[in-house]
């Protein structure tokens, strides 16, 4: 029986099935290939995100830190400013 159904596949039908079979690999090659460039594609997106996420936070602690710079600068001058009344009227009362 087996014999038989190898005889009765032709070289057309079996160039059908076969190129019919190509077909299909390729398309599930070129689909995962397509899947793949696009995560990949979504993952370096979100990184980049990140990226700009990061940069955005360190520019807003780097505002911060310069606006507290400046405020401790402006107290300690008014405290030397003080410490120098305070050494003058010091200095008057000896």
């Amino acid at each position: 029986m087996y014999v038989q159904a190898a005889e009765a596949a032709s070289w057309p039908g079996t160039i059908l099935i076969l190129g019919v079979l190509g077909l299909a690999t390729f398309l599930i090659v070129a689909t995962m290939a397509t899947v793949h460039e696009f995560r990949k594609t979504r993952m370096v997106a979100d990184q980049e995100e990140a990226m700009r996420q990061l940069v955005r936070r360190y520019e807003q602690l780097a505002e911060n830190s310069l606006d507290a710079q400046q405020r401790v600068a402006a107290d300690l001058a008014e405290l030397r400013s003080r410490t120098n009344a305070i050494e003058q009227i010091l200095r008057t009362v000896e």
